[in-house]
């Protein structure tokens, strides 16, 4: 009995408070922009945040192609587990896709992929393979990038370095101190690129910058990872836009990629996308293939089965893909118009400054050039919200919304010369 009493005074007498230690996290920068404007009231409000299509009435888009397809597939497909690596046939599409079907690498089986939670899953398993495989290696970002790169390659333990990209006077390219990054960079140092339409600048290199490129990367023996979230997306044409990753792959380099299938599709919430890595032969191609599954396998043991099925249909069925790829010219056609509008309107309005990056850059962002705290008066007192980097999205501007956000854009920079 007494040593009941000991036991049970202690149990309720004492307690532990485990998680006393947890803070509150930072909010992400991007999706906090969508919650301080859906809390805002005002009518007037534009979004310019998150990355996402929308049509010139500034509603969501399903993509007809993918009506299709989810009609085609309708009552047949499975709700069975796919492999770890998910769907080989996606996967074999989507590396036709990327590095063009009659390559050397793809007609020899010599790139290893596997099916991934869309470009942030792709990204994060190629993280952990290079922490695992080549530990000693940094990886270099370019300045600036997509935020969450940082967060993929740091919770994966690998040392992060920078590299000059965008040059804030020109609003372009910085050639040459990127050129100059990668020739003091370690020799067999990681950099990541963005195949077409840098996120968030919209500024990508030409081709013969990207020869250039490419010719350093062979002294250097570094290795390119490539992120292609917009396929497409760039100038209406995959074909065109994977121009990057075709000069790389006929140099002969050993190269990877994280597929995304979510702006170049619409299908954002169903989370396509592929890892492929390039390797020297068929037997190392498996092998890799091999350890991307063992990564996989502890995180989230198989990728989701609907999106898959769509992407493959979409990319193998003739009416489809043509339909598809008529789609992505609409899509990036009302981009450019917007580009257009929205340079000439705020001209129209008495702007001193030059604004002929907006035209000049590509994809769904534009890098405006706006300072943090112009920034911060456009969500203040014009109820306009994007990234406190003055990056926006051209997908979120509409014919009826353009000239009252380029009065706003005159506003808060017609003082600063």
């Amino acid at each position: 009995m007494a040593a009941f009493m000991v036991r049970k005074r202690w149990f309720s007498g004492s307690s532990i408070d485990w998680w006393d230690g947890v803070k509150p996290a930072a909010k992400d920068p991007i999706f906090a922009i969508t919650e301080a404007f859906l809390a805002d009231d005002c009518p007037s409000k534009i979004n310019l945040g998150v990355g996402t299509y929308r049509d010139e009435k500034g509603r969501p888009v399903i993509l007809e192609c993918v009506r299709r397809a989810e009609a085609k597939i309708g009552g047949v497909q499975t709700m069975e587990y796919l492999p770890i690596g998910g769907d080989p046939k996606l996967v074999q599409e989507t590396i036709k896709l990327a590095y063009g079907e009659n390559s050397d690498a793809v007609k020899e089986n010599r790139v290893a992929g596997i099916q991934a939670l869309s470009g942030t899953g792709s990204c994060r398993l190629f993280a952990e393979f290079q922490r695992r495989f080549r530990p000693e290696s940094p990886m270099y970002l370019p300045i600036p990038t997509w935020s969450n790169h940082h967060n993929i390659w740091r919770d994966a333990h690998v040392t992060q370095r920078t590299f000059h990209y965008y040059h804030h006077q020109s609003k372009g390219l910085d050639f040459g101190k990127l050129m100059e990054d990668v020739k003091n960079a370690p020799d067999s140092s990681f950099f990541l690129f963005h195949a077409c339409a840098h996120n968030p600048t919209g500024v990508d290199p030409s081709e013969e910058q990207w020869k250039e490129i490419s010719h350093l990367f062979k002294v250097k023996k570094h290795f390119p990872f490539f992120d292609v979230a917009y396929q497409g997306f760039a100038s209406g044409d995959p074909e065109k836009d994977a121009r990057a990753i075709r000069i790389f792959l006929e140099d002969g380099h050993k190269i990877a990629c994280a597929h995304s299938f979510s702006k170049i599709m619409g299908l954002y919430g169903l989370r396509v996308g592929c890892l492929s890595i390039v390797c020297k032969d068929a037997e190392q191609s498996a092998a890799v293939k091999s350890q991307l599954q063992q990564i996989a396998r502890p995180i989230y043991s198989n990728p989701p089965v609907h999106g898959a099925l769509l992407v493959y249909t979409i990319l193998t069925d003739p009416d489809l893909r043509s339909l598809w790829l008529a789609e992505l010219k609409v899509m990036v056609s009302r981009i450019n118009v917007m580009r257009n509008l929205l340079r000439k309107s705020i001209e129209n309005f008495g702007s001193l400054h030059n604004w002929e990056h907006i035209t000049n850059q590509i994809g769904m962002f534009c890098y405006t050039g706006l300072s943090p705290e112009q920034v911060d008066r456009l969500v203040n007192e014009f109820h306009i919200y994007m990234t406190r980097s003055g990056r926006i999205s051209m997908a979120g501007i509409t014919p009826a919304s353009v000239d009252y956000l380029a009065k706003a854009i005159h506003e808060v920079t017609k003082h600063d010369r």
